[in-house]
């Protein structure tokens, strides 16, 4: 036996050394074994005995890395030594198979040096993450002995006339190479490092990112196969099975990621080109982008090029396999230094071989692409960051007129952020494919042409022809696409204002008028989405019927052009494998034109507005037009406080806005009253502003008033204690460390605005700007406020104090007065001047300030808290609920965990049943028998195309026989022509198939999403006012957003591309397991591998998709809040604040990113190398079937061919898995809101005119879980009477007003109108007699008309009439369009007192016989309200009004006066009658209002 090693046949060649050992080529393959042993032994015990041990008990972080120099030069070199000598190894067996016994010199010694490269590296690797470089020391000798062993080999090869038409002779000179390239590297390694032959080694630390442990993201410092495979994810990714994965897990971005980083790169790019062109249009961006992101760019394409010319490998692999096998081919040349040298040409005659390069081609390709799309991915989140924060410091100088004026909105902001950007990033992935499509596309062509000749390229052609058709379906979807937008953006405008505004809506009976209105939207955005459905399914219907079009084109063309048609399998499989790779370019090269097309980013420069205190002559608008302030000439001293006055909407608020370089300047000089060195800088320094509408962060109470500032505690109480908000803070669950949702939706506006001036107060800044601070506050806080917070915190501190106020009892104690009226300066000076000047004005004034509107003791405040307890109640309910979920994940307990674990993993087929169920069962029967149908008729065409080849052949072959060239022709003719016309009529079936399983797929998509929006609208519409005050409204409005969006235009998709790719890869493993039945058995251990890969990525990338959602949300949030509060932030200097914080909301949402997108790259190069082991196995079975069995070649390439496919549709299957499975998250949602319970609609018709009302032992709740808040009322008011209701706050007064619409929960007692019980009316009914005007003036966008009559039943006369009653006609007239003129979102182009007004007039034009007015007149100033009072007595005058008193004095002139306290009746009377009882309740709030 130990002469086998070279051989022991009767030739004694092989042991002939009379000429020397070394022209012995036995002993040469001996000799080359030597450094292989002696670093498999010398590495031995280090790497198993030292590091093995070292590592089972401490694990070395990763911030011991580091690169030593030549790192990734040194892994490409071993990369390729290892393909090289695998080479060398199918060399050595091949050419073995010419001797006549088993010569082990052949390829042993490459088996050992194929264990010691990879041993070289493994050594290398733990060298490097260990810091320790003098084991290197080993490497260097390894690499001087293998090179100088290979040099005497490849001389002795020289010498004895072995050249290059042996393939052993260029694999030598190969390696021989690449040895002494290594050993450069080592030598390399040792002059930068000098950690031997030099006294001072050079001390290189590992890079900064790494030395920080936050930092897991560690693609960027991981060697080069762990970035090619992604194998430092593999921990990360099973991780996520045992823990969900959250912003701790992911943790911090690379330095070189962050979007800091990569805006100073993108601004620098921007600064250079300034210099070169002018600033100006697309191609300045377009030269500024590449100038900053385009080198990984080029790298992306580098790769991309490379991985698609290896993707031609396996057409031509599978045509010389099948080409091959019917041949034999056993050329024996003569022996060189006792031994056999083949050829090239006999190597690649070799199936086997053949299979094994297509193993490694594939490989290649895969990780090649992969890397591509990485880079690709990478850059494009890397500009994202970039070009978000652009766009944070591009709003940051954004004039304030462009907001209120409509000109630009929060949601226009935040799509451009979401959308733009995104469309921008996803520019950048598919940049690639724009250069490489082409090249992919000429090769194809060439190649099919050398093929079939002229027949290719008529196929081609129909390739080509039809891409014009699929660019222009392509556009018409992009269209669709934009119109299904806009539709869209639309429906869900008025759903938000429906939602906002339900509570009038419910109480007006308009709920049904604004379901039409979206009904009505949503019917146009479902016509657009048909639109959008057909065009998607014609688009499907091309991608998958091309390829069969094509195909059989180009086989009909070449059986009946050529007379000798070599329609061979090795011809028709490969063609078939080049057709299916140049659809793909095609079909994509339309949408990367688009895209390309779409990609124009336009950005305006803005300079930073002048901030002044002083203006002279000054006129300001919000528009280029009519100026909203003129002449404006006010001095705001310093250290003193200044209060602004006037009607409502005579620009108090935009006085101020003035000041602060808010508004447009038309004329006149603002001067700064700082140093003139601030004013040469244009810097002024930070005000504190309280807004009239508050603008509060999400985020703590306690955040909200320091607002960035340090916690100073004793500071902080003062200002608590100031505004009132103790009492607040003791009711909500976490105190001042409550998160109070996006705008403080959890509180009232008295909460919010106090909070807003606690803000203004905390605030160390010397001057304060205070706008209507006081119009949500009732009296006693008010003047709480007054006194502790502006006359004695911000007087003893020397503040400038700016208070805009309709309370005109403070004005005694202003130090400086400014009178406004109609947009300019009616007076300005002290109260003594302004009585001395215009003693007129100063009479009004005084009337109104003895007036004070002292009411009973904290009315409103303590309502507000009854509220923020119920909130607050509703939202512990819901957090305790999801605290007891995560709690479940957190348990100690094994078997809970696992569970929650085991439901994480499972697949939400309840969901799936939902959403197929709801397309009605038609349509799921034509699904799933179309999609059945046609990748069965696939099959079969493949399958008649392998039965006709191999017919084809058999017929020429026995037609050679016979050596009878006329049967030879005719056979051929009857051959093709018979299987032809089957063949051509399974491709028009298939074509036809193709077309209703698209359309089929779509048009299911369509119906479950006309379905489930219809159902979830009419449901929540009728749903009770209780299911609103507990459900976010954020919640119930992404029901209707995003969740609506992924089933209208993102699960069809996704269904459609699973079903395909699912069914593609069964109909694959089918035909591969029929053609070599044996492959069933190698495939399990493969299907076991694919199972867990895909069971750990569906978790892992559902928690990273969430993730990347739910750091979006805040991102877009910190937008929104920020283009909000902008006049907020800029008044305090809060800016740098403000970017840092959206740097690390970007960097986080970014970081989710790249996660999910290395989570994607991790699961493809796996799933692609299952692919390419099974086309390895397919392959190796089928030859071996095929030259022992003989199996025909028309199955072996069908085979083949299919085996291609599964490597390219299986991570799609399981992408598609984790997409859909995330997806039914939509529906699961959407069916959880199905199940409320709606309000009781039904009831008997009646009328009642006359407005009597009697209530008769009456008790409500909330909810049937909380305590009554109406206990036993009984009261009767005849027609036409006004009654007045007063009580301290949590009387019972409001639940009073809402009984009547039974909007609470009546459970004894009932209410009588006309003699009629309520709650037998039809709620519709009920509703719509009566009118009510509620303390938060709601408008909605429209028209003031549509605004003041939804119902569109009253006349042009009735609604002047209606406005004139409101002190609004003189503001309609002077608008655009008058009655028609556009009220913009929540009606912010009006003032907040205009907007109660507009209320009012509503409720005239309604005219029903009840009005019942809750806390009406709170936001209006006191001379606008005595004349709304008079108004009402006489527009009302033969009807009930019904009126719940903020000013007690409001009520002195009504009817009846009813006094509650504590959900029961105290005092039932006429008010005079009250008055005259001593002991009277009304009659101590009537002496305390005095």
């Amino acid at each position: 036996m130990s002469l086998a090693f070279c051989g022991n046949d009767n030739n004694s060649a092989a042991y002939n050394v009379d000429a020397g050992v070394l022209n012995n080529g036995c002993f040469l393959d001996a000799l080359t074994v030597v450094p292989h042993v002696f670093l498999l032994f010398i590495t031995f015990p280090i790497l198993f005995i030292g590091w093995g041990s070292q590592s089972s008990k401490v694990h070395i972080h990763h911030s011991t890395w580091l690169h030593f120099p030549g790192h990734n030069l040194r892994w490409i070199l071993t990369f390729i030594l290892l393909f090289i000598i695998v080479c060398e190894i199918a060399e050595g067996i091949v050419s073995d198979g010419f001797n006549q016994s088993v010569h082990l010199h052949l390829y042993m010694p490459s088996c050992l040096a194929f264990m010691a490269a990879i041993t070289s590296i493994i050594f290398y690797h733990n060298i490097e993450t260990s810091n320790f470089p003098k084991l290197l020391m080993t490497l260097l000798i390894y690499w001087v002995l293998a090179f100088v062993s290979k040099t005497i080999k490849f001389a002795k090869y020289t010498e004895h006339g072995i050249g290059l038409r042996q393939l052993r002779f260029g694999i030598t000179g190969l390696l021989t190479l690449l040895y002494g390239l290594l050993l450069a590297v080592e030598i390399n390694v040792i002059l930068k490092r000098r950690y031997m032959c030099f006294a001072h080694p050079t001390e290189v630390k590992p890079p900064e990112d790494l030395q920080d442990l936050g930092v897991r993201f560690l693609q960027p410092f991981v060697n080069l196969l762990s970035k090619s495979t992604y194998w430092w994810m593999n921990t990360f990714i099973t991780a996520a099975h045992r823990r969900p994965i959250d912003l701790k897990v992911i943790g911090k971005l690379p330095i070189a990621m962050r979007a800091l980083t990569n805006y100073l790169k993108l601004r620098e790019a921007f600064e250079a080109q300034k210099v070169c062109i002018q600033p100006q249009g697309p191609k300045w961006i377009w030269t500024a982008l590449r100038q900053a992101f385009g080198k990984p760019l080029l790298l992306s394409i580098t790769y991309r090029f490379m991985a698609d010319l290896l993707g031609f490998a396996g057409p031509l692999c599978i045509s010389g396999i099948v080409h091959h096998l019917s041949k034999e081919n056993h050329t024996i040349q003569p022996p060189h230094l006792g031994i056999y040298f083949i050829s090239s040409q006999e190597f690649l005659a070799n199936a086997y071989v053949l299979a094994v390069l297509l193993f490694f081609a594939l490989l290649l390709q895969r990780t090649f692409l992969q890397a591509s799309y990485y880079v690709a991915i990478e850059t494009g989140i890397n500009l994202r960051g970039a070009i978000q924060t652009k766009i944070f410091n591009k709003i940051m100088r954004l004039c304030t007129s462009n907001m209120s004026m409509g000109g630009m909105t929060v949601g226009q902001i935040c799509n451009l952020v979401a959308i733009d950007t995104n469309q921008l990033m996803w520019f950048f992935f598919l940049c690639p494919n724009l250069f490489a499509m082409p090249v992919q596309i000429i090769v194809g062509v060439i190649l099919l042409y050398y093929l079939l000749g002229i027949s290719a390229l008529i196929g081609a052609t129909v390739i080509t022809l039809l891409a014009p058709v699929q660019y222009f379906v392509a556009t018409k979807l992009s269209d669709a696409q934009k119109s299904t937008l806009e539709y869209s953006s639309e429906r869900l405008k008025k759903t938000n204002e429906l939602m906002r505004g339900i509570k009038l809506l419910k109480l007006y009976a308009w709920e049904h008028i604004f379901c039409s209105s979206v009904e009505e939207t949503r019917r146009k955005e479902l016509t657009s989405l048909q639109t959008f459905a057909l065009y998607t399914s014609i688009s499907i219907f091309m991608n998958t019927a091309i390829p069969i079009a094509a195909v059989l084109v180009t086989f009909v063309a070449h059986v009946h052009l050529s007379d000798d048609a070599d329609l061979s399998p090795a011809v028709a499989f490969a063609s078939l494998s080049l057709f299916h790779i140049l659809v793909t370019p095609l079909f994509l090269l339309s949408s990367v034109v688009r895209s390309t097309v779409k990609a124009l980013v336009r950005s305006n420069n803005s300079r930073p507005p002048l901030y002044p205190f002083q203006i002279t002559n000054g006129y300001f608008s919000w528009t280029d037009g009519t100026p909203t302030l003129s002449n404006v000439n006010i001095k705001i001293p310093f250290g003193q406080l200044t209060m602004i006055v006037g009607q409502v909407g005579c620009g108090k608020s935009s006085l101020l806005l003035a000041a602060l370089g808010e508004m447009q300047k038309i004329s006149g000089t603002k001067t700064s009253l700082l140093s003139e060195s601030f004013i040469r800088e244009m810097k002024r320094g930070a005000v504190a502003y309280a807004s009239q509408k508050p603008w509060l962060l999400n985020t703590t109470l306690a955040e909200n008033i320091t607002f960035e500032m340090p916690l100073i505690k004793q500071r902080y109480r003062a200002v608590i204690e100031a505004c009132s908000l103790q009492p607040d803070i003791d009711i909500l669950p976490q105190g001042d460390q409550t998160e109070i949702g996006e705008r403080g939706i959890i509180l009232s506006g008295g909460q919010r605005q106090r909070i807003g001036v606690a803000r203004a107060l905390y605030q160390a800044t010397n001057v304060v700007f205070l706008d209507d601070p006081f119009s949500a506050l009732d009296i006693h806080l008010s003047d709480h406020l007054m006194q502790e917070g502006i006359l004695k915190l911000l007087r003893e501190e020397k503040r400038t104090v700016v208070l805009v106020t309709h309370k005109l009892q403070y004005l005694p104690h202003a130090d400086w007065i400014i009178a406004m009226k109609d947009g300019s300066i009616q007076t300005e000076g002290t109260l003594k001047d302004i009585q001395n000047s215009q003693p007129e004005l100063f009479e009004q004034w005084k009337t109104l300030m003895h007036r004070q509107d002292k009411e009973f003791e904290k009315n409103m405040t303590v309502l507000e808290r009854k509220n923020l307890r119920r909130a607050m109640y509703s939202r512990e309910a819901l957090k305790t609920e999801e605290e007891e979920e995560e709690q479940s994940v957190e348990s100690d307990e094994e078997d809970n965990l696992s569970r929650v674990m085991r439901h994480r993993a499972t697949i939400p087929w309840r969901s799936c049943g939902t959403y197929l169920s709801s397309a009605g069962l038609l349509l799921l029967l034509l699904l799933l028998l179309s999609q059945l149908l046609k990748h069965s008729l696939l099959v079969a065409i493949d399958y008649w195309l392998a039965h006709w080849t191999s017919k084809v052949i058999t017929a020429k072959i026995d037609a050679a026989a016979h050596n009878c060239s006329l049967v030879q022709v005719k056979i051929a003719d009857l051959t093709h022509s018979s299987y032809l016309l089957v063949f051509s009529l399974l491709c028009c079936l298939g074509i036809v198939l193709c077309l209703v399983t698209s359309v089929a797929v779509e048009w299911t998509g369509l119906r479950v999403a006309k379905e489930l929006h219809h159902s979830l609208l009419n449901n929540i519409i009728l749903a009770p006012m209780r299911f609103f005050e507990t459900t976010p409204l954020a919640s119930i409005l992404n029901r209707f957003s995003s969740d609506t969006n992924t089933i209208d235009q993102h699960i069809p998709a996704t269904l459609e591309c699973l079903s395909r790719s699912t069914l593609l890869c069964v109909s694959a493993l089918g035909v591969i397991s029929y053609v070599t039945p044996v492959f069933l058995i190698v495939v399990i251990p493969l299907a076991i591998a694919c199972y867990f890969i895909q069971k750990y990525f569906r978790v892992a990338s559902k928690d990273l998709q969430q993730l990347e959602d739910s750091t979006q949300l805040p991102l877009l949030s910190h937008f929104s809040e920020t283009v909000e509060g902008l006049t907020t932030i800029r008044a305090f200097r809060y800016e740098p604040r403000f970017r840092q914080r959206l740097l690390e909301f970007t960097d986080a949402n970014n970081m989710a990113s790249l996660f999910l997108t290395a989570a994607n790259r991790w699961l493809e190069v796996r799933m692609e190398y299952i692919g390419a082991c099974i086309v390895l196995i397919a392959a190796v079975a089928s030859i071996t079937n095929s030259l022992y069995n003989h199996l025909s070649t028309g199955l072996v390439g069908l085979g083949l061919t299919y085996a291609l496919m599964v490597s390219n549709y299986l991570n799609w299957m399981v992408r598609n898995l984790a997409d859909m499975e995330v997806q039914l998250g939509a529906v699961k949602k959407i069916k959880a809101l199905l199940k409320t319970e709606p309000e009781n609609y039904e009831g008997l018709l009646c009328e009642y005119h006359q407005g009597k009302i009697q209530i008769q032992n009456l008790s409500v709740r909330y909810d049937s879980t909380l305590k009554p808040v109406l206990k036993h009322v009984n009261a009767h008011i005849s027609p036409g009477q006004k009654v007045g209701i007063c009580g301290r706050t949590g009387s019972g007064k409001s639940s009073f007003s809402l009984a009547f619409f039974r909007m609470v929960d009546t459970f004894e007692g009932r209410i009588i109108i006309d003699d009629i019980d309520i709650a037998k009316l039809p709620l519709q009914t009920l509703r719509s007699r009566f009118s009510i005007i509620l303390q938060d003036p709601f408008l909605f966008s429209g028209t003031i008309r549509f605004n003041l009559d939804p119902e569109m039943k009253a006349t042009d006369s009735m609604l002047w009439e209606a406005l004139e009653i409101a002190q609004l006609k003189p503001v309609v007239k002077t608008l655009p369009g008058g009655l028609d003129a556009i009220i913009t979102e929540g009606g912010e182009n009006f003032s907040q007192g205009q907007r109660q007004l507009f209320c009012l007039a509503r409720a005239f034009v309604r005219k029903s016989s009840i009005l019942i007015m809750d806390e009406a007149t709170a936001s209006i100033d006191m001379a606008t309200e005595s004349i709304l009072q008079k108004v009402v007595m006489t527009a009302f005058a033969d009807r009930t009004v019904v009126t719940i008193a903020h000013r007690v004095h409001t009520i002195l002139n009504a009817d009846l006066v009813i006094v509650m306290k504590r959900g029961v009746i105290l005092e039932f009377d006429k008010p005079e009658v009250l008055l005259n009882q001593e002991d009277s309740v009304f009659a101590s709030f009537v002496r305390a209002d005095k």
